[in-house]
C-alpha cells in the first residue's frame, strides 16, 4: 500500500512538473515577425494568435507575388490599421470580409468605413488614444498612440466610379504588448513628436517598428534621432521606405545615423520573418 501511495505521489509530481514546464514554455514562447513591405506586418504572438496590421499586399511594389494572395496570411486574429492612407488599408476590407478578423482602428475611421459599407460597424472595434483594450481577451493588450501625419479615406463609387474623400479620423500608431510581455511599438506614419520620450519610457518596447522613408515620414536621421534618444528600443526594424519613388531613405543611411547604439537594427527585405 505505501508503495502504491508513494507511486501515485511520485505520478503526480511529475505530471505537474511537466504541465508547469509547458505553461511556462508556452508563456515564454517566440513572437514571428513577418514584414510584408510598406507598413504591413503579420505578427504570430507567443501563444499562436495572428496579428496583422496595415493590409497592403495585392498592389504592393515591394510584397512578395506569395503574399499578394491574401489566403497566404493564412487564419488571422485580429487586424490593426493606423490611419486610412490606401497604402496601409488597400486589402482591409478584402481580408476583413475573407477572415471575418476584429478590425481595430480610429473610431471616426471606423464610422466612415461603416457608412461607405467597407467594413460591417459590427467586425470593427472603433476605439482612441490611451485607451488599453484586450480584444483578445487577457494576455495581449493593445493601446493607441499618437502619429504625427494625416489620414483621409478616398472612396471610388464601382458604379459610378466616382471619387470622394472622407474623414480618415487621427493618424495612430499601436503598442502591442504580448503574452509573454514581449511588446511591440508599430509607430504607424510619423514625424518624430516629444512624446516618443513617453512611449519609450512607460510602455519600453522591446521591438519598434519605425518609418524611414522620408517625405511623408520620419527620413533616416529623425528616424535616428527617435531611436536613440526618446524611444531607446531593444530592437528596431525600419519600415516605409523604397515603395515609391519620394521614399528615399535607406537602412544603410538609418544605421549611420544611429551611431553607436544597444539598440540591434533589423534591416529586413519584404518577405522576411524574425523570431523574438
Amino acid at each position: 500500500m505505501i508503495k502504491l501511495v508513494r507511486a501515485l505521489c511520485a505520478l503526480v509530481c511529475t505530471s505537474a512538473f511537466l504541465l508547469a514546464g509547458a505553461a511556462a514554455h508556452a508563456q515564454g514562447g517566440k513572437t514571428e515577425v513577418l514584414w510584408l513591405g510598406q507598413a504591413a506586418f503579420k505578427i504570430t504572438t507567443p501563444k499562436g494568435k495572428v496579428i496583422v496590421i496595415d493590409p497592403y499586399l495585392t498592389k504592393n511594389p515591394k510584397t512578395p507575388e506569395k503574399y499578394k494572395d491574401l489566403n497566404a496570411l493564412g487564419h488571422v486574429d485580429l487586424i490593426l490599421v493606423t490611419h486610412g492612407h490606401f497604402d496601409h488599408t488597400a486589402d482591409l476590407p478584402a481580408l476583413a470580409k475573407l477572415t471575418g478578423a476584429p478590425v481595430m482602428l480610429n473610431a471616426d475611421m471606423g464610422t466612415t468605413y461603416d457608412t461607405l459599407g467597407l467594413v460591417p460597424g459590427k467586425q470593427m472595434i472603433r476605439f482612441n488614444k490611451s485607451g488599453p483594450l484586450q480584444p483578445l481577451g487577457p494576455g495581449i493588450t493593445i493601446t493607441m498612440t499618437h502619429a504625427e501625419h494625416s489620414s483621409e479615406v478616398v472612396y471610388t463609387d464601382p458604379e459610378t466610379k466616382k471619387r470622394s474623400v472622407h474623414p480618415g479620423g487621427e493618424p495612430a500608431g499601436y503598442i502591442i504588448k504580448l503574452e509573454n510581455g514581449f511588446t511591440i511599438y508599430h509607430a504607424g506614419d510619423t514625424g518624430v513628436f516629444g512624446d516618443m520620450k513617453f512611449i519609450g519610457e512607460y510602455y519600453k518596447p522591446d521591438l519598434a517598428l519605425l518609418p524611414i522613408g522620408g517625405h511623408f515620414t520620419m527620413d533616416p536621421v529623425h528616424a535616428a534621432y527617435a531611436t536613440r534618444v526618446l524611444l531607446k528600443p531593444k530592437h528596431v526594424i525600419p519600415m516605409h521606405y523604397g515603395t515609391f519613388p519620394p521614399l528615399k531613405g535607406t537602412p544603410a543611411e538609418f544605421k549611420k545615423a544611429l551611431g553607436k547604439t544597444s539598440t540591434k537594427v533589423h534591416a529586413m527585405n519584404p518577405g522576411d520573418a524574425l523570431t523574438f
